[in-house]
């Protein structure tokens, strides 16, 4: 009679732990803080009430529990493990559609063996978690054919229910956390937002206007400008006391090249419209001028003619260059911009040894930018936009700098040893924080020596985050700010930038000046001549 007790108090407590886990910040990992499961305690009455019509366990149906409960689990895994890792919150609409691009990226940058242990072993987790569930289940289907323990569970059941609602309704000791967020509201949840973006995508929803695409670039005039957005490089590469130390050398470096090829630099915070990923949001954000923060959204904007920087710039005389290195496939998005010239991985025609799933290193796509395009004489300006991959999660393997930027050209970029002992390095899952540090500081280098390579380059480079890492790197309640670095050989231009609320050097000081789109009205402000500004020679 004991090991009967004993076999149902385990059974209740196993499907409770299994639906009010929490997890351990900033981990895949969980822990169970004693929590009450409103949906067990709902499921019980109802299969006390089901006893009363079947008269005998059914297994079919105790299965069945057992396969939605898995289902539950693991939505329930997701929800709290989700804003860990990656800072927000799962949006099975649009996170479903990059899953396979995700297990590619993650198979690429993983050894195969990895791979096939952490597919194995998910399969394996999600097995045994049925049958143990299935356990359960069975285990409180033959309590409810027994007069005490399905008094037992009745009891539990309902006072369970009753605490659940004077704790909601209530109010009384609502600052004790006694129940998680029911799994069932997460796929509601979940529900809505499909329903929201279905509606979004035939209609149901209107864009905020462009902003004035209309812009004097007249204090820049013959000057290229070059837009490039940093891949996860967020606020925490400043805020995150370690990671500041460990990049300060490099960041050194970088103001030391600035200030020596006569340029200046000015900095500053803006608030990115995503977090952890989904970069082409922060990208479109500022190209169009309207902020998105939903791929729906993104989707809707493009269906859509809209002025853009990259139209803004062509009106005025600029060749206007997308270099995209990690796109290998066709990118219709580029109509939308209005690009002049678009060049995927295929046309940048890298023939060294490929570092992570992007196989191009940033530093050789600037050199080949040169090559194809602003090396040639004579030319109209340009409007270079270039999004960086070798900061992308997992950080590694980190492609090493090569000072020889010629080189980087040719079918052998770097010693075999060297590259060998970079794409060696596996990421280290658990503690991402040291990759992201060794590859912001390949970034610092790249551009440090980039710049040294053009002392007397006519220039505007505009050093822009395009969001911050997953929480795992950035840390617990991260902002979504990202640093954005102007740089210039036009003093004119800086002072401009000063007065919008930048500050001089490498470092942002204080609180973002505004969200991403913010800073489309402030860079024309600033390319423009000014009544103080006229006449200012580069």
């Amino acid at each position: 009679m004991r090991a009967r007790w004993l076999s149902l108090a385990a059974a209740v407590l196993l499907l409770d732990v299994s639906l009010t886990f929490q997890n351990i910040w900033p981990t895949p990992a969980v822990r169970w803080h004693g929590e009450l499961s409103i949906e067990l305690a709902v499921c019980v009455l109802g299969l006390v009430l089901a006893g009363r019509v079947l008269r005998r366990p059914r297994t079919g149906l105790l299965a069945a529990i057992a396969a939605v409960w898995t289902v539950l689990v693991v939505g329930h895994y997701a929800e709290v493990t989700a804003p860990a890792l990656y800072g927000r919150e799962v949006n099975l609409y649009w996170d479903l559609r990059h899953v396979s691009a995700v297990a590619e990226m993650l198979a690429t940058a993983a050894a195969r063996w990895l791979v096939i242990v952490v597919v194995g072993a998910s399969a394996g987790v999600l097995f045994l978690l049925f049958r143990v569930l299935r356990w359960a289940w069975r285990r409180l289907g033959e309590a409810v054919f027994d007069r005490q323990e399905r008094r037992a569970l009745l009891v539990v059941a309902t006072a369970v229910v009753t605490l659940f609602v004077v704790h909601r309704l209530g109010g009384w000791f609502a600052e004790v956390p006694l129940f998680p967020s029911p799994v069932t509201g997460t796929y509601a949840h979940q529900v809505r937002l499909v329903l929201n973006a279905r509606a979004a995508r035939h209609g149901g929803q209107v864009l905020p206007a462009s902003p004035s695409m209309q812009a004097d670039l007249s204090g820049i005039r013959g000057a290229d400008v070059l837009l490039f957005f940093i891949e996860s490089y967020g606020a925490v590469a400043f805020e995150r006391p370690e990671f500041a130390a460990q990049l300060a050398a490099d960041r050194s470096a970088l103001a030391a090249a600035i200030h020596e090829t006569h340029r200046d630099v000015v900095s500053a915070y803006v608030e990115s419209p995503t977090f952890g990923g989904s970069s082409w949001l922060a990208h479109i954000t500022l190209l169009s001028g309207v902020e998105v923060r939903d791929p729906d959204t993104n989707a809707l904007l493009m269906t859509q003619k809209r002025d853009t920087l990259v139209t803004a710039f062509a009106r005025q005389g600029y060749r206007t260059i997308g270099i995209m290195p990690g796109m290998w496939q066709s990118w219709p998005e580029g109509a939308f911009y209005g690009f002049d010239d678009i060049y995927g991985g295929a046309r940048l025609d890298y023939r060294g040894p490929a570092f992570g799933w992007w196989d191009i290193p940033d530093q050789f796509a600037l050199a080949q930018v040169d090559a194809l395009e602003l090396d040639r004489r004579p030319r109209a300006p340009a409007f270079v936009f270039f999004p960086t991959v070798s900061t992308h999660i997992p950080f590694s393997p980190t492609p090493p700098y090569q000072p020889n930027w010629a080189r980087l050209l040719t079918d052998s970029p770097y010693d075999e040893a060297e590259a060998d002992r970079a794409i060696n390095r596996e990421p280290d899952w658990m503690d991402l924080g040291p990759d992201y540090v060794r590859a912001v500081s390949y970034a610092y280098q790249s551009l440090a020596g980039y710049l040294r390579r053009h002392p007397d380059g006519d220039f505007v480079m505009v050093l822009l985050g395009d969001h911050q890492p997953a929480a795992a790197v950035t840390g617990e309640g991260a902002t979504w700010n990202v640093p954005v670095h102007i740089i210039a050989n036009r003093r004119a231009v800086v002072d401009r930038l000063l007065m919008h609320g930048f500050h001089e050097g490498l470092a942002p000081v204080g609180p973002a000046i505004g969200h991403m789109p913010a800073l489309v009205p402030i860079l024309f402000d600033a390319f423009a001549s000014h009544p103080s500004s006229a006449g200012a020679t580069p």
